[in-house]
């Protein structure tokens, strides 16, 4: 019944329902006019209606209808459902897309962001390293320039002092041939004028005798006349008792001024009761040394110190000491005010040395004084650091004053229990030390600052730590003190010392055993060395006499450190109980 309907399938390879076998394989198109019928086909309308007929005289024409409808509505419902996944499963990719490109675009952006940083972190080093770079390149050229400066100093003051030298050279090359000349003359002419020198000697001798013999008689005769009529005339006696008050007043004038002049001259050259130590001019040293006194008032043989000689540093410390001594010249030489000093550190490392070598390195004069001597004075220590004040202020050349342990002195107003005697001292100290001058240098020594006065330490301008010697400042110390005090003794009659089997081992050998021993300690080494040879024949330093003497020096300083911590803990309990 379907048999033709089912060939058609077969032919097509595909299954047809009956509306599509109906519909011609292309179409007509709207809108063409009628269209175009060239590619119509008469066989599969000539297929659709034998498929009809047939169908139309089947018995199940009207089931087979509706079951084709039932299929043709399947599969549109199907076809819909696959329009329908198809559209969702678009709609799904475009979302997957959508997010997909989301993704990529967070990504190009993390991507620009994390690259923006790392460029502008790049860039801030880059500007970071050409700061560091230029601040180190002015760093340099300023030191440069500072080195240069220094260089030209020292060229100039070279300079400088070979002229003074070729000067005072040629001046006394000039005066030995000009008095030379003028001795030589004056005997030549001598020579050849001795007779009639003799001639003249003559003459002049008889008339001065008969000269001297006619005064003789005419000042009796006068002298007689003159007396008695003096003795006749009461103005004249009245007269000569006026004139003999008036010398009489004048005598005591004269006396009273001589004192005054005294206390003046004193009050220049005396030295205060406070000084310890001073290289100005005093009345005992001219007294003592006049011609030493006399040469330096003339300023004959004056040479410029070094401020450092004779002392062992680290090279950090010595660079900026050596810096210090030679502003100090140059705030001489130019009359600017000058700037305090605080040097703090152990005891023995070179503070009181320093302080001598600056003064005779920038030509100034220097007084030294410790603190534990104004306590005592009690009221007199106010009147006693006017005094003092005073007398550094009249100094020509200016004053170092350098104040040894001065901690003792000027100790903290809040913390310390100090006396009113005290208290006004330090008052008075800090009154004359209140504003810059010109005409004297303070230099502050202490092994305790941190106990000093903050008006005190407002008054330092720098401040100069003195450490203990290092193992190369040892070695170099060691050394010199042995050439110092053992091969090339001080004095006319000391006999140098022969040191046997002592070599560049035994030195490093100390230096390591001399672990913490300051530079006074080391030369005090020195000295029991020299004194351990002259105790043998032939003033000789063996090696085991030269460890044996480390050995007791150093057992000797464990025993007044333990003295002088024990000493330190009773001050402390007595206090505590005060």
């Amino acid at each position: 019944m379907f048999g033709g309907f089912g060939k058609n399938n077969d032919r097509n390879n595909e299954p047809q329902t009956l509306s599509q076998a109906m519909q011609p394989d292309n179409p007509p198109r709207k809108g063409g006019g009628g269209g175009s019928l060239s590619n119509f086909d008469p066989e599969g309308l000539e297929r659709a209606a034998k498929a009809m007929r047939e169908l139309d005289k089947s018995r199940n024409a009207t089931k087979a209808f509706e079951v084709i409808k039932t299929q043709e509505a399947t599969k549109q419902h199907e076809s819909a459902a696959k329009r329908a996944e198809m559209e969702a499963y678009s709609q799904q990719q475009r979302a997957q897309n959508i997010e997909r490109e989301a993704e990529e675009a967070r990504k190009t952006l993390d991507a620009q962001t994390q690259h923006e940083r790392h460029r502008a972190e790049y860039q801030d080093e880059l500007e970071r390293k050409r700061q560091v770079d230029m601040l180190n390149a002015q760093k340099y050229m300023q030191e440069e320039q500072l080195k240069k400066q220094e260089e030209m100093a020292a060229r100039q003051e070279e300079m400088r002092r070979k002229t003074a030298q070729y000067e005072a050279e040629l001046k006394t090359k000039t005066e030995i041939a000009k008095a030379k000349a003028q001795s030589e003359g004056k005997i030549r002419q001598e020579r050849e004028n001795h007779d009639l020198i003799l001639q003249k000697l003559r003459m002049e001798a008889a008339e001065q005798r008969d000269t001297v013999l006619k005064a003789v008689s005419d000042g009796g005769k006068m002298l007689g006349e003159g007396l008695a009529s003096y003795l006749d005339d009461k103005d004249k006696l009245r007269n000569t008792a006026l004139t003999i008050t008036g010398i009489a007043i004048g005598i005591y004038s004269a006396k009273t001024g001589i004192g005054i002049g005294g206390r003046f001259v004193e009050a220049r050259l005396g030295k205060p009761s406070l000084v310890r130590d001073t290289s100005r001019m005093t009345f005992s040293h001219l007294a003592r040394h006049p011609i030493t006194s006399m040469k330096r008032i003339l300023g004959v043989g004056k040479n410029e110190q070094d401020a450092l000689k004779g002392i062992v540093l680290e090279k950090g410390l010595d660079t900026q000491l050596r810096q210090i001594a030679t502003s100090t010249a140059y705030t001489k030489k130019n009359r600017a005010p000058f700037r305090h000093l605080l040097l703090h550190g152990p005891p023995g490392t070179g503070k009181t040395m320093f302080a001598r070598g600056l003064a005779q390195h920038s030509g100034l004069d220097y007084a030294i004084l410790t603190g534990g001597d104004i306590a005592p004075l009690g009221r007199d220590a106010v009147t006693e650091l006017h005094k003092l004040f005073d007398w550094a202020k009249t100094s020509r050349r200016g004053l170092l004053l350098f104040v040894d342990e001065a901690d003792a002195f000027l100790q903290s107003r809040e913390v310390s229990k100090i006396s009113e005697d005290q208290r006004n001292a330090l008052n008075a100290f800090l009154y004359r030390t209140g504003t810059e001058s010109d005409q004297f240098m303070m230099v502050y020594a202490s092994n305790q600052p941190s106990q000093f006065d903050p008006a005190v330490l407002d008054r330092v301008d720098e401040m100069v730590e003195f450490d203990l010697p290092g193992p190369e400042e040892r070695k170099s110390m060691v050394v010199m003190y042995i050439d110092q005090y053992l091969l090339k003794p001080p004095g006319r009659w000391a006999k140098p010392v022969q040191t046997e089997d002592i070599g560049e081992a035994e030195i490093e050998q100390v230096v390591k055993e001399t672990e913490g021993f300051s530079g006074r300690a080391i030369s005090k080494l020195a000295i029991a060395w020299q004194a351990a040879a002259y105790g043998n024949e032939g003033a000789v330093l063996d090696r085991e006499t030269f460890f044996k003497t480390v050995e007791l020096h150093k057992k000797s300083m464990s025993t007044k450190d333990l003295w002088l911590e024990e000493s330190k803990a009773r001050a402390k309990m007595l206090t505590a109980d005060a």
